[in-house]
């Protein structure tokens, strides 16, 4: 529960570990289990990515010290799952950690992601595909320093950043997007180049530790739309987007590996100068500013293809639980 306004948006738990100092643990999570069906071993990727990009928010200083646990979850002996769950095993625990130099010391499996019954004489079954559910931990060095999505009104003219760790690929394979027109897609996104990772989540812990970041949220798993809607949420306030696309559908709904930072508008070019000098030049976009009229904007190449006050898209996002 992030901000004044306590809405459920955190990328990352942290707690302290005593009553007297700032030291503390962070826990964050990711999981893509949509991406399996068209990829296993991107999904596995995805998930690792997903909870690094998570756990980023809190002081954590270098990579090396995050350990993860791995929740495997597979229909074994269907058709095609084994191969699958072997190649996505062997992507993550083989490959992916050992290039960003963590350890996954701990996890558990279910390997009977399968129903099967009678009913009217028919045979039926229900199958889960595979699913991998990544728990990120971490020591934590001062919990002050935690990161939130809520957006800062109180820190004069800032900018909205995104770090688009996929450079611009924003594929829609296994995204809401996909799920809304009632598709799947073809083509997944992936993490592809472990380097790139582990200098954003080094560049992030440095501008955060020097106090250049106001707000911070990942936005792997909801797309950038969904991600500026939950920035403004927890900020109570608008913000006025402009982005330069081939695609602005994709653009703003692939769900690839990243991030949105807030920062002083006085400090956005060292904060710039920063990512480049980790070699993220190309990843790094200003998308727009904080509003104060308490609307959603966004324009496409010049063109504005949106425009909602952020009460009624609250209301809409709220809505589900709401229901409940």
């Amino acid at each position: 529960m992030v901000g004044p306004w306590q809405v459920p948006v955190a990328d990352v738990a942290v707690t302290a570990s005593d009553y007297d100092g700032y030291t503390g643990e962070a826990m964050a999570m990711g999981e893509r289990t949509p991406v399996a069906l068209l990829h296993g071993p991107a999904s596995g990727r995805m998930a690792v990515g997903e909870a690094i990009t998570n756990i980023a928010a809190s002081h954590i200083d270098d990579l090396g010290r995050v350990a993860l646990s791995a929740n495997w979850m597979a229909p074994a002996g269907h058709p095609g799952e084994d191969a699958s769950l072997y190649a996505t095993v062997k992507a993550v625990g083989q490959q992916l950690c050992p290039a960003l130099g963590i350890a996954i010391p701990v996890g558990k499996d279910s390997m009977s992601m399968k129903s099967v019954w009678q009913e009217q004489g028919e045979d039926r079954a229900v199958t889960a595909p595979l699913s991998l559910i990544i728990s990120a931990f971490a020591p934590v060095r001062d919990v002050r320093l935690t990161l939130t999505p809520q957006l800062r009104t109180d820190a004069g003219d800032t900018d909205l950043v995104l770090i688009d760790l996929a450079a611009g690929k924003n594929r829609l394979g296994g995204s809401a997007l996909a799920q809304v027109y009632k598709g799947l897609g073809d083509v997944p996104p992936d993490l592809e180049d472990a380097g790139m990772l582990k200098a954003f989540f080094a560049t992030i812990q440095s501008l955060n530790a020097a106090g250049d970041l106001l707000a911070y949220h990942d936005r792997s798993d909801v797309g950038l739309f969904a991600t500026l809607c939950e920035l403004c949420f927890a900020g109570h306030c608008g913000a006025s987007i402009s982005l330069t696309a081939v695609d602005a559908m994709a653009a703003l709904f692939a769900e690839e590996l990243g991030a949105v930072i807030q920062v002083r508008r006085t400090q956005t070019a060292a904060v710039l100068a920063a990512f480049e000098a980790a070699g993220l030049a190309g990843c790094v976009h200003v998308v727009g500013a904080p509003s104060i009229d308490d609307s959603l904007t966004i324009s496409v190449n010049d063109t504005q293809v949106f425009s909602e006050s952020r009460v009624d898209l609250q209301r809409a996002w709220s809505e589900t639980t709401y229901r409940m």
